[in-house]
């Protein structure tokens, strides 16, 4: 069995991430999400989405959409220099 490292480069610093799960987030299941921008589309899912400080506080809000049972539905990752233009 090989095994494989991960290459960490620039995913330990901050990053513009977004988090879609299925359903429509509440009032209540909103505010564990605080810092995060919360839009709910129209096909039914929510989308997350802040800037993350490293992959620890990101791991964090997985962990939150975990314990509240949200189905997950993508992570994607972006450099938040590219967001402000």
């Amino acid at each position: 069995m090989s095994q494989t490292q991960a290459a960490t480069g620039d995913y330990d610093d901050q990053g513009y991430y977004e988090i879609r799960v299925q359903g429509h987030l509440d009032a209540q299941r909103a505010d564990w999400f605080t810092g995060l921008t919360i839009t709910l589309e129209a096909n039914g899912q929510t989308l997350l989405s802040g800037l993350i400080v490293d992959q620890a506080a990101l791991h964090g809000w997985l962990r939150k959409v975990r314990d509240l049972g949200l189905p997950l539905i993508s992570v994607s990752r972006s450099d938040p220099k590219q967001r402000d233009t």
